[in-house]
């Protein structure tokens, strides 16, 4: 079994939508980010560069996030998937991408990506 990095609720704003209405503004999203890598030698040698470097995937995921004009949740969640592969160390990634208030008389509306590095 692999081991996991998780970055929960990572709550953000950004253009998303297809209709005229939800491209006006910026809405929320929030984003769960699981991430499969090795953290045996991490483990063992307390060194960062033994490990995935989350904070630095954080940055370049809300960066990405809050500059893009998405249409569709599940491409903003392909383009976090695609951001989390280019860490070397991640082998596997699952996203989620929440738009809460999508959706009348539901909490929020979600898509659940997940994809593995090419071999």
């Amino acid at each position: 079994m692999a081991d996991e990095i998780r970055i929960k609720d990572l709550n953000l704003r950004c253009v998303v939508g297809v209709y005229p209405e939800e491209r006006r503004e910026k809405q929320d999203v929030v984003i769960q980010v699981r991430l499969e890598a090795d953290l045996g030698a991490a483990s063992r040698s307390d060194d960062l560069k033994d490990t995935v470097d989350y904070k630095a995937i954080k940055k370049r995921i809300v960066a990405e996030v809050e500059a893009s004009s998405f249409q569709l949740i599940e491409r903003l969640a392909g383009r976090v998937a695609e951001l989390c592969l280019k860490d070397p160390q991640v082998q596997v990634v699952e996203v989620e991408v929440e738009k809460p208030g999508a959706l009348r008389f539901a909490r929020t509306a979600s898509v659940v990506l997940r994809r593995a590095r090419p071999t």
